[in-house]
C-alpha cells in the first residue's frame, strides 16, 4: 500500500482547508486566549463531534461548528 502526501492547498469547491477549519493559532489571535487554552477549546468541541459519530483532527475544528457554539451562529 502506497501512502501519499495530501497536498492542503487544493482548493475544493472554491474553498481552502484553511476556509474550513480552525486551528488553535486562529483562536489565539481572534479570542486573544493563550495556546494551551485554544488548543482546549478545540478538544472539547472535537469531543462533542466525536459522540455525534463525526470523525475529528486533532488540533483543528471545522469553522462551522466553532462559530455555532462560541458565536451563537444557526443554520
Amino acid at each position: 500500500m502506497k501512502i501519499t502526501k495530501c497536498d492542503s492547498s487544493n482548493k475544493k469547491g472554491g474553498e481552502e482547508m484553511h476556509d474550513k477549519y480552525v486551528d488553535a493559532n486562529e483562536l489565539v489571535q481572534t479570542l486573544g486566549i493563550c495556546k494551551g487554552k485554544a488548543y482546549a477549546i478545540i478538544r472539547s468541541l472535537n469531543r462533542e463531534l466525536e459522540k455525534q459519530g463525526y470523525i475529528t483532527v486533532a488540533g483543528k475544528c471545522p469553522r462551522k461548528y466553532f462559530e455555532e457554539k462560541y458565536y451563537g451562529y444557526g443554520n
